[in-house]
């Protein structure tokens, strides 16, 4: 009898730890529709798009140059050449990002993912490749050795609860407070840093969906 309970109690263990570590980030979402109007490119101001873009079999290839211009000839910001997801900026409920990412060996210094808008400065959060490391800003470890391989980001923003959490080929990696609402959206691609950059910054990105629940 001892013996048999012993075996249920591991059993009933083993299908709790297959259970949560089968969770997938997206679960209880639902896919938002994206068209190509949701996909709005931002790039020195100066070049024109094919020299710093391109989409080809399914893959946005975005790059910059740590001496490009800003955007836009009246901004001050840092070069860059990043996809805006234009027409879905939220500002409550839970909004989640998905894509494939893969940053080449030298891209440092980069933003490769961002929720732009908060209550508290111009950004929610920063995801930045240094040396084939992603941290939070340029301050917390998220994920090493990214460089040359595709990695599947899921970035879940929980605006009412004031939560962001990032999962890393489905596993979560990192959480942190948010700084407050305000009008949001997701980007992603290179954004230079303000210092310890590389001259030249590229990712690409795949299969990018929006979730949420409202």
């Amino acid at each position: 009898m001892k013996s048999t309970l012993s075996f249920l109690l591991v059993c009933v263990s083993l299908l709790v730890c297959v259970t949560v570590n089968g969770a997938d980030p997206t679960d209880g979402f639902t896919l938002v529709p994206l068209t190509d109007a949701n996909f709005v490119i931002q790039k020195p101001y100066d070049i024109p798009l094919e020299q710093r873009y391109s989409f080809k079999d399914g893959v946005h290839r975005l790059w910059v140059y740590a001496d490009d211009k800003p955007l836009d000839p009246s901004s001050n910001t840092q070069p860059r050449t990043e996809i805006h997801i234009a027409g879905l900026d939220y500002s409550s409920g839970v909004w989640h990002f998905e894509g494939y990412g893969f940053v080449p060996n030298g891209t440092s210094g980069a933003t490769v993912t961002q929720i732009h808008g908060a209550a508290h400065g111009n950004t929610t959060i920063i995801l930045r490749i240094y040396d084939g490391n992603m941290r939070y800003y340029s301050r917390n470890l998220i994920a090493q050795n990214l460089y040359d391989k595709w990695f599947r980001l899921n970035l879940i923003h929980d605006v009412d609860g004031g939560i962001v959490s990032v999962f890393i080929n489905g596993e979560k990696k990192y959480q942190t407070k948010d700084r407050g609402p305000g009008d949001l959206h997701f980007k992603c691609g290179v954004y230079a840093a303000p210092a310890n950059i590389s001259y030249y910054m590229e990712s690409r990105w795949r299969d990018i969906k929006i979730y949420n629940k409202c």
